[in-house]
């Protein structure tokens, strides 16, 4: 395969993406620049609500071992009847003030834990892997 030569000025934050990515990945920056030309850049936050990119910022200078645990956590049964409690309890208008902070408290857990999921794999997307839908 041939190849060309260019000399490009792209944004300095765009650039330390790129580089973050290439030391997460372990691979030349040259690489991760290709790889951007060829499939798109990796997933941003910029449609992500403000209150959870602080959440989010980091997980693209992630090794790829640290993303698929990220990606495969679940949360416990426990977890889960709690929350389903709360919201029932919710739903008849039968929350303490105690249990209503408990459950806006977990709804925003439970979205911070969806989000990094969906992230981590959007990015393992990115980086060439297969990730299945669970």
């Amino acid at each position: 395969m041939s190849t060309a030569t260019i000399t490009l000025e792209i944004p300095e934050n765009l650039y330390q993406r790129f580089v973050k990515t290439a030391n997460a990945t372990k691979r030349p920056l040259e690489e991760i620049i290709l790889q951007v030309l060829k499939v798109g850049s990796p997933p941003i936050l910029d449609d992500i609500p403000e209150q959870y990119r602080a959440e989010l910022t980091d997980l693209d200078q992630l090794d790829d071992q640290n993303l698929w645990e990220i990606a495969a956590n679940r949360k416990t049964s426990k977890d889960l009847e709690n929350y389903d409690r709360l919201l029932a309890r919710s739903k008849e208008n039968l929350l303490t003030e105690k249990e209503q902070l408990e459950l806006t408290k977990l709804r925003q857990e439970s979205e911070i834990f969806m989000l990094r999921k969906a992230q981590a794999a959007a990015l393992l997307h990115w980086r060439g892997y297969q990730v299945p839908n669970h």
